[in-house]
């Protein structure tokens, strides 16, 4: 009997973060309890403090560095024929084949895309490339059955099954549509967006307009989408209900060239500073674009199952204003002012759009893989021992300090709580009392705290405390009275938005 083969070495770092997301709190599989839900995710505890570090701290990059842009919050709800001017009614499809042996569907586009990964994964860049190509040729030309050949041709097999015994390609509209209304029969089908974008678009002068702004200018905002994608894989990284940070920025046309090279560069600064390697970030400039476009890049990261984009920046015509002043009737133009080169304003324009559109679950997970750290030592015997630790930036670690007594009595309870009390208005502390402070500094490198504070009988003496540093575990003596400085210096998010002047 054959032996099966050792689990790879990026399949085994990808299943120690999903196994360590669990077990430590920060993603849980939805409906757990019934089986869970395929593609969907909860966040845990500290997974929730994570994501919303993550997202307040993309937040107070876009609306509180820059004057000219601001933000709004849409509804998911929103009347139909605004997908219809969008063209996600007719046009948001996956080509999607069956596998007739597991009876499993996958994207017929990412089967391909994943061969060509292998190809270039073993030096063959040229075979992979040329492989990219010949998809993009057949998915402009809509080109089906193409593209199921290309799939026999490069034998590709169910990774279930392990057989050939694909189904015909076919166009899967990806929206999710419900009813509104009362009665039934009287019910209009509307969608859950899949897609934040088109709240902007259709609040574009509504924002102009109230807030006096003058283009260019940008509308940020982050806010859920769903996708009826197929089962997915790669844990968080491709789900059915996501959250997406997005920020379209209005131009005068002609000029969205250089806006486009601006937030391309600014964007990927953001993720560096954020502690994301420069080595594990690259650019994916798209070759096919979509027929509104001028320029579209990605941002990918080097997960452990490869570089996959966590971001995109495309330069979009004015394709969506325009295409709603048709459908709806009502003019999305804006009046410039502003003289050109013969002295003459430049009059009503539909502007340009820039976007800039983060995946907060995607993003969550590059932060999770980049920080999830096994340091080979020796423990206290000589013996070989791996500490495991998430080096989060600090200013996105879920808790920021943890307060440990040495022991449960004698007072250093009370003192241990009184610190807490004082941080607590500052910071997400926690107080533990529970095992050896050994074990409680272990729990709190695996959940990723950068500062521990012990409080022993020197404490009850002369008001001094034990800090110790996570990514060092170097301990310091400090008062106190520095705790609080200490702590906001390295926590503060000036420690990253300072990085993007």
């Amino acid at each position: 009997m054959q032996k099966p083969q050792a689990q790879s070495t990026t399949e085994s770092t990808l299943q120690k973060i999903i196994s360590h997301a669990k077990e430590y709190g920060f993603v849980f599989p939805s409906s757990e309890i019934y089986d869970g839900l395929a593609a969907v995710y909860d966040y845990g505890q500290y997974g929730v403090e994570l994501k919303n570090n993550l997202k307040a701290l993309w937040w107070k990059a876009m609306t509180q560095l820059n004057e000219n842009i601001v933000g709004v919050d849409a509804a998911i709800f929103m009347h139909p024929l605004t997908w219809k001017a969008s063209g996600h009614v007719d046009g948001f499809s996956d080509p999607m084949i069956d596998n007739k042996d597991s009876k499993k569907r996958y994207r017929a586009d990412v089967l391909i895309e994943d061969k060509a990964a292998e190809y270039e994964k073993a030096g063959d860049e040229t075979r992979g490339q040329d492989l990219r190509n010949r998809l993009a040729r057949l998915l402009e030309a809509n080109n089906l059955e193409g593209v199921r050949n290309l799939i026999l041709e490069e034998k590709i097999v169910c990774p279930v099954s392990g057989t050939a015994n694909w189904t015909d390609v076919r166009q899967f509209n990806l929206m999710f549509s419900t009813q509104m209304g009362a009665v039934a029969e009287d019910a209009d089908t509307i969608y859950l967006r899949p897609e934040t974008a088109q709240g902007i678009f259709v609040n574009f002068l509504n924002v102009q307009k109230t807030g006096r702004m003058k283009i260019p200018f940008g509308i940020a905002q982050i806010g859920k989408a769903f996708r009826n994608e197929v089962v997915a894989r790669q844990f968080i990284f491709r789900m059915r209900e996501f959250e997406q940070m997005e920020m379209q920025f209005f131009v005068r046309p002609g000029t969205q060239q250089q806006w486009y090279e601006y937030w391309k560069e600014t964007r990927r600064k953001w993720h560096e500073a954020l502690g994301l390697p420069a080595a594990k970030l690259k650019w994916h400039v798209h070759e096919k674009l979509a027929f509104y476009a001028d320029a579209a890049v990605d941002i990918e990261y080097e997960f452990p199952f490869g570089f996959k984009e966590i971001e995109g920046i495309h330069s979009r015509t004015n394709h969506d204003l325009s295409k709603h002043q048709e459908y709806s009737k009502k003019k999305q133009q804006y009046f410039d002012n502003d003289l050109d080169e013969n002295g003459k304003p430049y009059g009503n324009y539909i502007p340009y759009v820039v976007e800039t559109s983060v995946g907060a679950d995607r993003l969550f997970l590059a932060v999770l893989s980049n920080a999830y750290t096994e340091d080979e030592g020796v423990d206290a015997d000589g013996n070989p021992k791996t500490r495991i630790f998430l080096k989060f930036h600090p200013s996105i670690a879920p808790i920021k300090a943890a307060i440990f007594p040495l022991v449960k009595r004698d007072g250093l309870p009370e003192k241990a709580k009184a610190i807490l009390e004082d941080l607590r208005y500052d910071f997400n502390v926690i107080y533990e009392e529970r095992d050896a402070i050994g074990r409680r500094y272990t729990r709190q490198d695996l959940i990723g705290t950068p500062f521990c504070i012990a409080v022993d009988y020197q404490t009850l003496e002369d008001d001094t405390v034990t800090i110790r540093y996570r990514d060092t575990t170097e301990q310091k003596r400090v008062h106190i009275s520095e705790l609080r400085s200490i702590i906001s210096e390295e926590v503060s998010f000036k420690r990253v938005l300072e990085k993007l002047s």
